[in-house]
């Protein structure tokens, strides 16, 4: 599947759709580079779940933890500083990945080899209008 943010003032809505259409999966895969819009992308899921927090990125803090306006934990991982496989299941990764709850992740390449299976793997392109084309 494919879809398009052509600019800031659509994001939203395009974040609602890509909640629908990936329908019950929880364990979602952002692959893209540096400033393409991932953290951006996250924080437009946040606002349609209802969730009231500020939303950054977890670069240093690797996972942040959101309440959605429903009660339901969704967590956002960052694995940019992740070099080691170890350090990563040292966060206990396991215990969030099958939760039940939503996980997206940024940097996942960093842990590619101990992703679920289920992981849904979206890529994120920057065009050369500056939208951006979301793929799974």
């Amino acid at each position: 599947m494919e879809l398009t943010i052509h600019n800031l003032e659509e994001i939203d809505r395009v974040a609602e759709e890509f909640l629908k259409a990936i329908g019950d999966s929880t364990l979602v895969a952002f692959y893209a580079p540096m400033g393409s819009g991932k953290t951006t992308f996250t924080t437009a899921i946040t606002r349609v779940l209802g969730v009231s927090d500020a939303v950054c990125s977890p670069t240093f803090t690797i996972i942040n933890e959101y309440k959605t306006a429903g009660g339901e934990s969704m967590f956002h991982f960052d694995f940019y500083r992740i070099n080691k496989i170890a350090e990563a299941l040292d966060l206990g990764l396991d215990d969030y990945f099958y939760s039940g709850c939503l996980c997206i992740m940024e940097w996942p390449e960093n842990i590619e080899e101990i992703l679920p299976e289920e992981t849904l793997k979206v890529s994120i392109t920057v065009n050369p209008d500056g939208s951006r084309t979301l793929r799974w």
